[in-house]
């Protein structure tokens, strides 16, 4: 028996466990292939690729922070009601950093990764799936109820039309609130 803590489910225990292996496995294989481009091309390829990656990454991750200073000085002109909703059909700006961050780690595999990041065709698909998995964990986790509940309520999602009644609830176990514009009351 435990007291204010949750137990961990077995599959988290398992990434726990297995995520400092993957991040090993990660770096042996990136070593492993910067050693074969370096057998091919020579020592001065593989610089010339890691320091080209590191400049890339640094002007993609720039832009694309430009791009956001830009759109939030653009909503906050705007009264921050209009233009307040980050794009999430657009793309936003996330995955644009990631692809800069992954081009700017030295290595071959992340130089793809972060190109994949990068390309709209590849990213729009990583971001549809990224959102998938972040929905179908909010749902299992401990506010599954409540996340569920938020999404048949947002406008469009074809449940109620997100229209706010406004009313007083009143319980049987209760008395009735007093109310406040009743002038014998004490201020």
């Amino acid at each position: 028996m435990t007291f204010g803590t949750q137990q961990q489910q077995p599959k988290q225990r398992r990434t726990r466990k297995l995520l400092p292996l993957a991040v090993a496995a990660w770096a042996v294989l990136e070593i492993y292939l910067l050693i074969l481009v370096a057998d091919a091309a020579g020592g001065l390829a593989v610089f010339g690729l890691l320091a080209g990656g590191v400049v890339l990454g640094a002007y993609v991750i720039k832009r694309a922070g430009r791009r956001a200073w830009q759109r939030l000085t653009r909503s906050m002109q705007a009264g921050g009601a209009a233009g307040a909703a980050p794009d999430v059909e657009g793309g936003g700006n996330g995955l644009t950093m990631l692809g800069g961050l992954l081009l700017m780690v030295p290595g071959l595999v992340s130089d793809v990764a972060g190109l994949l990041c990068l390309f709209p065709p590849t990213r729009a698909l990583i971001r549809k799936t990224a959102v998938r998995r972040i929905e179908r964990a909010a749902e299992a986790g401990p506010l599954g109820d409540a996340v569920r509940q938020a999404r048949m309520h947002r406008p469009g999602a074809g449940g109620p039309d997100g229209k706010v009644v406004q009313g007083e609830v009143i319980r049987d176990d209760e008395g009735p609130a007093p109310r406040t514009d009743d002038p014998q009351l004490p201020r």
